[in-house]
């Protein structure tokens, strides 16, 4: 089994704050993105918007959960010791399954996959983000 990302937030508490601390950086990373396309100022003013900024946020705060990857038997025995409401996307007679836990939630969601491991993590990180930490943000 192995680990990528690094948030794993404990408590609602601490998904807000992490949202305030991603804030400032989805702007800086909207901001300069919008300078390499050669944005102007009225273009900015125009396109960029508070709304562009939270899906940058969002985007930002997806990407950096903490998604566990193992075999299908590492998957059951961990969700066998889970107390809470797992979610699992995908085929069963496959090999492999990525997931991410947010016990404060009771909540986990998991996606099975065979070969595309990176694909699967992107998959899970988007429906983490949004069964799980969407209303709090």
């Amino acid at each position: 089994m192995q680990t990528t990302g690094f948030l794993s937030p404990k408590s609602e508490n601490e998904v807000d704050q992490l949202s305030d601390v991603l804030g400032p950086t989805a702007q800086v990373l909207v901001k300069e993105v919008a300078k390499a396309m050669e944005f102007d100022a009225a273009e900015y003013d125009e396109r960029v918007t508070t709304d562009v900024v939270q899906t940058a946020r969002d985007a930002l705060f997806a990407s950096l959960l903490e998604v566990h990857v193992g075999s299908r038997a590492e998957f059951d025995e961990w969700a066998e010791s889970f107390d809470g409401e797992v979610v699992e996307t995908g085929s069963d007679n496959v090999d492999n399954v990525a997931w991410h836990a947010a016990e404060f939630a009771d909540m986990a969601v998991a996606a099975t996959f065979q070969n595309e491991e990176q694909a699967a993590v992107a998959t899970l990180r988007r429906q983490a983000f949004g069964r799980i930490y969407a209303e709090w943000l």
